[in-house]
């Protein structure tokens, strides 16, 4: 019995120890629950402080990237602000400061002193050869002054002027000395010769009352009746007029030449005896412009588009009075006046009511040859290849000739923003004129083409590659920089062209300066009245500007042909332009043509190749 007593006890024992084991082992996977609850916790724990680190991370990431949207605006903004300051100042030169190209070519010189020497070295002109060449002989004044040089091409001062040889009619006033004069009566003193001086001194001329009497006849008739006739009054430009031809001819050229508008001349004209109304004045000038347009300016501008060799043409704006039809208290209309060269035979102002590509294309319709301009968009269609398909073809070739004035504006401009580049390229453009100017005189055009194959064409080609590499950098950006190298990028033929020919120029200057009566007009009168008002000024102005360029008074050219013109044969009016005004004038009758009213006696036709 004790031994059963054992082993039940011993089996106590263990099954004792054995629920002790597995309450040991239930503890364990408590604690590795709790544990496992407390890890499963603390990586929840660190999966929010990922997700949180991981916005902050966004967000400083968000953060950097704004800031640097920011700066970046903030530099854009700033470039922008500083393109705006020079812009404005270049405004404000324009405006209140001359408005001539001018830079300070001795710092350009020592800036450039390499480039200025590789330049000469590709062109194959050093200053050596220069001075033994005799193309450097002298400079042609009408071109531009070489780089560097003070005068700016201005003569030197001479001093006072000497009337001894001026062409005017002589009034002599003698002056004695009392007392020598007594000496010299009394024969203790005589008179050996005269010290003489001279001063300009005008004497006032005026208008004259033109008297016309037309005789009146009486005849006896075959029934013995008595008939009373006036002679006829000769045929006039402006019939009934009250003003003569030279009264008219002082009118238009006081306002289109001299620039002095018409309220003006009627105050002198009052100060000199002759009551005019500016209005009457202003109707003057509209029916002779109304009736030149028609005749000889018609000619003109068929003998341009037929014979030119090269045109030059330029535009400028002009305001023009509202009329009746347009409403009340309407502003003034903007119209243009162009202005066209053709060689040294005619010049012609063309007023037109809008500026666009279908104006352009019927101005130069029929012309074919070269044509200097600016590259303004509006001439793109006269350089388009003919197209059989368009009926407003007129199946002519034209070849752009670009203006280096203007190529070289645009660098000035970027050189006052301080822009290195800027400058090179001037110096560059300087360098060119300048030999181009050495070139053009006293040679005839077959050796300054060769000339400038020679020696211009290196340089050319060399400042079109400098400006292509130069607008690749910076063909992204807002500036005068930009706007100066693709204006000469996008123009590299154009540019190249004067090189085909030696009469073609290098610039478009002469049609900038023709323009300038224009501006003076403009300033001085404000608006035109009507467009066709403008256009009749357009046909004086022409007139006046063809007559300067042939070294004619333009004063008495027009009233010669005001009294000319009612007789003269509609086919025959280029004999009357300003080129062959000197040929037909010498066939007519001088005393004929110096009276105010007559008949004029029309000569024969020139030969054809005399006169067209």
């Amino acid at each position: 019995m004790a031994i059963e007593g054992g082993e039940e006890g011993q089996q106590g024992n263990e099954s004792t120890l054995l629920s002790m084991l597995v309450a040991q082992l239930a503890e364990r996977d408590a604690a590795i629950a709790d544990r496992e609850a407390q890890l499963a916790e603390r990586d929840a724990a660190i999966a929010d402080r990922e997700a949180m680190l991981a916005e902050r991370d966004a967000a400083i990431v968000e953060r950097d990237t704004r800031l640097v949207e920011v700066q970046s605006d903030q530099e854009r903004l700033r470039r922008l602000v500083e393109t705006l300051k020079l812009e404005l100042q270049l405004l404000k030169r324009r405006m209140f400061i001359a408005k001539a190209e001018r830079v300070d070519t001795t710092s350009l010189q020592l800036e450039f002193e390499d480039l200025v020497g590789k330049l000469d070295a590709l062109s194959g002109l050093v200053p050596s050869e220069e001075d033994e060449s005799p193309e450097a002989a002298a400079v042609d004044p009408s071109a531009p002054p070489p780089l560097g040089d003070p005068s700016r091409g201005r003569p030197k001062p001479k001093g006072r002027r000497n009337l001894a040889d001026a062409e005017l009619p002589e009034e002599r006033v003698e002056i004695a000395d009392d007392l020598f004069e007594d000496l010299v009566a009394q024969g203790k003193a005589e008179r050996i010769d005269h010290e003489t001086s001279y001063k300009l001194s005008y004497r006032r001329g005026g208008f004259v009352k033109l008297v016309i009497a037309r005789v009146k006849y009486r005849a006896v008739g075959a029934r013995g009746v008595a008939e009373i006739e006036t002679a006829p009054m000769p045929p006039e430009l402006l019939p009934r007029c009250l003003a003569s031809a030279s009264t008219l001819a002082k009118i238009a050229t006081a306002k289109f030449s001299d620039g002095m508008p018409l309220y003006r001349q009627q105050e002198i004209l009052a100060r000199e005896g002759a009551t005019v109304d500016r209005g009457t004045m202003s109707r003057w000038l509209e029916q002779l412009g109304g009736s030149l347009g028609p005749t000889i300016i018609e000619a003109m501008d068929q003998d341009l588009r037929r014979r030119a060799f090269c045109i030059l043409t330029d535009a400028t704006g002009f305001l023009i009075q509202p009329g009746p039809r347009d409403g009340p208290r309407r502003p003034c209309r903007r119209g243009h006046y162009f202005v066209r060269i053709a060689d040294r035979d005619h010049i012609l102002f063309s007023y037109t009511a809008k500026h666009d590509s279908a104006t352009v294309r019927a101005m130069f319709k029929g012309y074919e040859g070269y044509l200097q301009l600016d590259a303004a968009s509006i001439y793109d269609v006269l350089f388009r290849p003919p197209d059989p398909d368009d009926p407003d073809s007129d199946g002519c070739i034209r070849i752009e000739v670009a203006c280096w004035s203007h190529a070289r504006r645009k660098y000035w401009e970027a050189a006052l923003a301080k822009e290195r580049v800027a400058r090179e390229a001037l110096v560059r453009i300087g360098k060119i004129f300048e030999l181009d100017a050495r070139f053009r005189k006293g040679n005839p055009p077959s050796k300054i083409k060769k000339l400038r194959h020679q020696h211009l064409r290196p340089l050319v080609e060399e400042l079109l590659d400098f400006a292509q590499a130069e607008y690749e950098k910076v063909k992204n950006q807002r500036g005068s920089l930009r706007s100066a190298l693709g204006y000469t990028v996008r123009q590299a033929d154009a540019m190249r062209a004067f090189l085909d020919d030696g009469r073609l120029r290098l610039d478009n200057n002469p049609s900038e300066g023709q323009l300038r009566k224009v501006v003076r007009i403009r300033d001085a009168s404000l608006f035109a009245g009507s467009d066709d008002h403008a256009e009749s000024a357009g046909h004086i102005l022409s007139l006046i500007a063809s007559a300067k360029l042939h070294g004619l008074d333009p004063e008495r050219y027009l009233r010669d042909i005001i009294r000319v013109l009612p007789f003269w044969p509609r086919e025959r009016f280029l004999e009357l332009a300003p080129k062959y005004w000197a040929q037909t004038c010498a066939r007519l009758n001088p005393a004929e043509l110096d009276r105010e009213v007559g008949t004029i006696t029309v000569p024969q036709a020139p030969l054809p190749d005399a006169a067209q």
